[in-house]
């Protein structure tokens, strides 16, 4: 499942962070900021306006990131 499509206040784990290009500037940001394999993430809201952009919080950090950014972040749900 990707980042985008989980459910608000749902807790997942990243799985990983996928190139949409061949060296993808955005998703190498995104690993930079700590989206990388096996850390815990949460979405925490959503815009009003066509659900963007998502409120994403990941360790005590949040982001706001464009669905399109999200996107590229593939996560696995926790129970």
């Amino acid at each position: 499942m990707r980042l985008s499509e989980l459910s608000q206040g749902a807790d997942a784990v990243v799985r990983e962070v996928e190139n949409v290009v061949d060296g993808d500037p955005i998703a190498r940001r995104l690993r930079d900021y700590g989206f990388v394999r096996g850390e815990p993430v949460r979405l925490v809201g959503r815009g009003p306006i066509g659900a963007d952009p998502l409120l994403v919080q990941i360790g005590f950090t949040r982001f706001a990131l464009r669905r399109a950014e999200a996107a590229r972040v593939i996560v696995e749900s926790v129970p």
